[in-house]
Parts: C-alpha cells; structure tokens; sequence
C-alpha cells in the first residue's frame, strides 16, 4: 500500500529477538543491556500472523534480523513457515555470521534466498576488539557455507568510522573484483548507545567515494543504496548513506521489533504497538493497524538537524 506521502510500502524487517552473540562497541555497552523479557517476545505464531496481514496490505518483500536471529531457537522453522505464505517474494536474513557455517544449509532448504553479513573489519584483531571477542574465521567459514548453499547475492555491511576501519576501504572494495559479493558502506548513525560512543568517528560516503575511481554506477532497483561497480567486477558496491544523503523520499520499509512495535521510520522514536491487537486474535484489526503505522509514516527524518538520537539501542530495532 501507499503511504501519505505515495510511497509504496512493500517491505518489512522482523527482528526475532534483541539478543546477540557480540558486544560491538557502537551498538551496546560493554555488560550488555537489559533484554527484553520471554513473556514480552513475539511468538513465532505471532509472527505468522502479522506477514499474512501485512501480505495483504502489498508487502512482500521481508528480511529477519536481531539482535542476531540465528541465536532465536527453531529461526529455520520461522523461515519455512514464512517462506511457504503465498504472496512473499523475497525473504532475506541479516546476521554477524558467527553461527552462519551451523545454519545456511538448513536456512536454504526452509526457503531463505540471501543473506546479509555485518563485517567492520577484515582484520582477526580489530574483529576481536570491536565485537568484544568474536572470532572472524567464524564468520569467513559462514561466508563459505552461504556461498555454497546458494544464499546468493552475499552482501557485507560495512559501518564506516574514522579511526576504526576507514584505513580498509578500498580492501573492502577489492573483495568485488573476483567474488560476487555486494560490498555496502553504511554511515555510523546516532542510534541509542552508538550517540556515546566517542572512540570512533562519523564519516560521510562522500568521503568514501573520494577514495575510489573507476566506479561505474548501476541499476539500484528500489533499493535505499546507492550502488556502482568496477568494470569487469563480479561484484558490487553500495552507498546507504541516511546521514548525509537521506532516502527517505524513496523509502518503501517499515520494521517490526522483537517486542511487537511497529516502526515507520528507523530514525524517529515513534512506534506502534501490536501487542493488544494481536491478542484479540482479530486480523482485520490487525491489517488496519499495520495500515495505520504506514499512513503515520513521516516523510523524513532529522537526524543531523537536531532531532534528538533515538533512544532504542539498535539491537533492540532490528539491523
């Protein structure tokens, strides 16, 4: 369906749980936070319920995220239930890899089509300090095993920042040249602890760009990044940039948090609440109420004007 604004809304992010194997540092203090309790989590028939609605409201594309959602008990019997409902065409799923070797075949055989991966660095070192102990051969053997169950195009998500990894750009972009990965530069956003963290620095895709020559832009879709390519590469690289270049008027998502809210907008704190409505077991309600939150979708956000951070830490959100 169409927003206010004559958006198409045809995509959701389902965040199955705000708990996660890492600490990255610009997503969640070093003790971590305080979870969102069992009682409070959608269930996976709740779940159901709310992409058979929103299925008929015009959304069909869907992408499961976290936290880290392949820590969720039973992710492969959520992705078979989701991919067999008539009227989803894309169901992709947004992980940090560190379980992915264990999951990709049987994520595959439930009906997954692709995958993103969030890597910040390539090197075992800087992995381990900014994720507080992850171990990046985990994540290159989930890379491995993906490429090898067919959860194809593989696409890296990069948070860029200045003094952390901006110095691994142009390795990050080199990947392309000989593998079919999507290489995305996505730019640090203010969102719940990341607004703390002082360690590293904001740096515009601008910036990025600057760094490479020969990219050839191509054809996007209705994706919100911005991508281009080396000639001859099997791969490609992508701009999400809501910092410096905001989409918003392209904008076609709505998110779905673990807790049952409806987000419009990722960046604004303004959320609708599922939870009664799906307790009244009633889906006509719920269709309208999932029609509500689009009609209430604004038509930009403010970050980087003065709007204030959003308070939700981005585990809590969906990635």
């Amino acid at each position: 369906m169409k927003d206010n604004f004559g958006r198409e809304i045809n995509y959701m992010r389902i965040s199955v749980t705000d708990r996660c194997n890492l600490r990255c540092k610009y997503c969640m203090p070093a003790d971590g936070i305080n979870n969102i309790g069992h009682e409070s989590i959608l269930s996976f028939e709740d779940i159901e319920r709310i992409v058979r609605a929103s299925v008929d409201l015009g959304i069909h594309k869907f992408r499961i995220t976290g936290g880290e959602p392949l820590v969720r008990k039973g992710i492969e019997e959520l992705i078979g239930k989701i991919s067999q409902i008539e009227g989803v065409e894309d169901l992709a799923l947004t992980t940090n890899g560190i379980l992915l070797a264990q999951y990709a075949e049987a994520l595959k055989k439930a009906g997954l089509k692709r995958v993103n991966i969030s890597l910040d660095t390539l090197y075992m070192e800087k992995y381990a300090d900014i994720t507080r102990g992850g171990d990046i051969y985990a994540v290159m053997d989930g890379m491995d095993a993906a490429v090898l169950a067919g959860l194809l195009p593989i696409r890296l998500n990069v948070v860029v920042m200045e003094g952390f990894n901006d110095d691994e750009i142009l390795n990050f972009a080199q990947l392309t040249i000989n593998e079919p990965f999507d290489i995305r530069f996505i730019e640090l956003m203010p969102i719940g602890h990341a607004d703390t963290v002082v360690d590293y620095k904001y740096m515009s895709n601008q910036d990025i760009k600057k760094m490479m020559s020969g990219l050839v832009p191509v054809e996007t879709g209705d994706s919100v990044a911005e991508y281009y390519k080396y000639p001859g590469a099997a791969g490609r690289i992508g701009f999400i940039s809501p910092m410096s270049d905001h989409f918003c008027g392209t904008c076609n998502k709505i998110r779905l948090t673990a807790d049952g809210k409806l987000k419009p907008c990722l960046h604004t704190n303004e959320e609708y609440d599922l939870s009664e409505v799906l307790k009244s077991g009633d889906d006509e309600m719920l269709k309208k109420a999932i029609a509500n939150a689009i009609l209430h979708k604004s038509d930009r956000h403010h970050l980087g004007d003065g709007a204030a951070p959003i308070n939700r830490d981005m585990n809590t959100i969906g990635g």
